[in-house]
C-alpha cells in the first residue's frame, strides 16, 4: 500500500536531496575542486554527528536503517525526514521511497548546495559561481538518470548571460527537467533585460520550464528589520529553510517582484510557450498579484509604450504559463475561489519537515467539497501543463533535443 491513494494520479512539484558534504566537490571540474566548499549543514536541524556517521559508513545509511525505513510503508512521509529519510542522498533508496510514496513523478531540488551558485555576493567570481552550478547539475543528472519518476532540477545563475546560456544548454543536453533561477536582480539586470531574452527563448524552444524556489535568494531579511530592541526571535528549525516570523510574512516579495518583471518587461508575452512554476514560496499572494497587474496594465499602459503591445492581460499570461505550490498550512481552496483552479500544484516537500506529516490530508481538508475536476487540476493536470514531458512515456519525452 502506498501513501498516495491508488485511485488518484499525483504529481509532486517539490522534493529534495539532502546533500552529503562532498556533493559539489566530487562533481566539480578538477581545476576548481579545491576552491569549491563542502556542503554545510550549519543552521540546520541536521547535526554534524549525523553527517559524520553517514560519511563513516561510506556515504550510505546502514542496511538496518534502510530496512527500518522501508518497514514504515505508507507512513514513510510521516516519519522519514531530513538526512535520515529513505532516499535522502542515495538514488537507489530514492527509487524505493517513490515506490512507497506512490507519486507518479517528483521534481527534485537540492537543499544546501545552491548557496554558492545563488550567492548574491558581487565578490564571488563567476568562474566559481558557475563552476559550482556545473558540479551541482552534473550530480543531479547522475542522481536522476536511472529513475524516470524523478525530474532533476538544474541551477542556472543569471549573473552572466553567456555563462547562464551555457549552463542551460548543459541542463538540456543532460536530461534535467527544469531550470531553477534566482529570484533577485542578477548582474544589476531585471530578468526581463534584453541580454537575457535569448535565455528565455531557449527555454521556450526546448520546452524546459523555469522554477523559482525558496533558497533562490537570501532566506532572511536584512538585519535592520529584525532590530526592534527586543530579544531575537528563534529561527523556524526546518531542514533546509530557516525562516523566522518576519521572514515568512514577506517571503513572497522576491518571487512576486521577479514575476512582475516578466510580465511588465514582456517576457511572457514574447514567449507564450515559456512555462514556469513557483515552488515552496507560498501562494496566498497569487490572487492579488493577478488583480494588481491587470489594474496596473489597464491604467499605466496609457503612458508606458512597453505595455501597449500586450495581447493578453497579465492574469491570462500568468494563468496560461505559470503555476504555484501553496504551503501545506495554506488554504488552497480559498485561493482557488479568489482566482482560478488552473494556478496551483500539489507538493510534498519530501523529506523536509516543512512538508508536514500528511500533505495530501491537509490539502484535501482545504479543498473541502470542491469538485473532482478541481482536484484533478491540483494533483495532476496543472503539473502536466507546466511539465508536459512528465506525461510522456519513458524514452518518448516531448522536449526538443539539443541537436534539433
Amino acid at each position: 500500500m502506498t501513501y498516495a491513494p491508488a485511485d488518484r494520479v499525483i504529481y509532486d512539484a517539490d522534493s529534495h536531496i539532502m546533500e552529503l558534504p562532498d556533493f559539489l566537490k566530487r562533481y566539480a571540474d578538477p581545476a576548481l575542486r579545491e576552491e569549491i566548499p563542502e556542503v554545510s549543514y550549519k543552521a540546520s536541524i541536521v547535526t554534524d554527528e549525523e553527517v559524520a556517521v553517514i560519511m563513516g559508513q561510506g556515504g550510505r545509511h546502514s542496511p538496518e536503517h534502510v530496512a527500518a525505513q522501508i518497514a514504515l510503508g505508507d507512513q514513510l512521509i510521516e516519519k522519514s525526514k531530513e538526512i535520515q529519510a529513505l532516499g535522502a542522498f542515495n538514488s537507489a533508496d530514492r527509487t524505493t521511497a517513490l515506490d512507497l510514496l506512490g507519486f507518479r513523478k517528483q521534481l527534485l531540488f537540492a537543499t544546501h548546495s545552491v548557496a554558492m551558485p545563488f550567492s548574491p555576493s558581487s565578490k564571488l567570481e563567476h568562474r566559481l559561481r558557475y563552476g559550482a552550478a556545473r558540479a551541482h547539475n552534473r550530480h543531479m543528472a547522475e542522481f536522476c538518470k536511472t529513475e524516470k519518476r524523478l525530474i532533476g532540477v538544474a541551477v542556472v545563475p543569471l549573473d552572466d548571460p553567456e555563462l547562464a546560456m551555457a549552463e542551460l544548454d548543459f541542463a538540456i543536453e543532460n536530461g534535467l527537467g527544469a531550470a531553477w533561477l534566482p529570484h533577485r536582480p542578477c548582474g544589476d539586470r531585471s530578468p526581463g533585460h534584453v541580454d537575457l531574452d535569448p535565455l528565455w527563448a531557449r527555454m521556450a524552444e526546448a520546452g524546459l520550464p523555469f522554477v523559482l524556489h525558496v533558497g533562490g535568494a537570501p532566506l532572511q531579511m536584512a538585519k535592520a528589520w529584525m532590530n526592534n530592541g527586543r530579544p531575537p526571535t528563534k529561527d523556524w528549525l526546518g531542514g533546509g529553510e530557516n525562516l523566522r516570523t518576519k521572514d515568512i510574512a514577506l517571503l513572497h516579495e522576491g518571487p512576486e517582484a521577479f514575476l512582475t518583471m516578466l510580465v511588465l518587461d514582456g517576457v511572457l508575452e514574447r514567449h507564450p510557450t515559456l512555462r514556469g512554476a513557483v515552488v515552496e514560496l507560498g501562494a496566498g499572494w497569487v490572487p492579488e498579484l493577478l488583480r494588481r497587474l491587470d489594474w496596473v496594465v489597464k491604467h499605466w499602459s496609457r503612458n508606458d509604450a512597453n505595455l501597449q503591445g500586450l495581447s493578453r492581460v497579465p492574469s491570462e499570461q500568468i494563468t496560461q504559463q505559470l503555476a504555484f505550490t501553496p504551503f501545506v498550512f495554506e488554504e488552497v481552496g480559498v485561493f482557488i475561489d479568489g482566482s482560478n483552479p488552473d494556478l496551483y500544484l500539489f507538493s510534498s516537500d519530501y523529506p523536509h519537515i516543512e512538508g508536514g506529516r500528511n500533505p495530501i490530508g491537509r490539502f484535501e481538508a482545504s479543498l473541502g467539497d470542491r469538485s473532482e475536476a478541481i482536484r484533478a487540476k491540483f494533483y495532476t493536470d496543472n503539473f502536466l501543463r507546466i511539465f508536459p514531458d512528465a506525461g510522456a512515456a519513458p524514452g518518448k519525452a516531448a522536449r526538443t533535443s539539443a541537436a534539433a
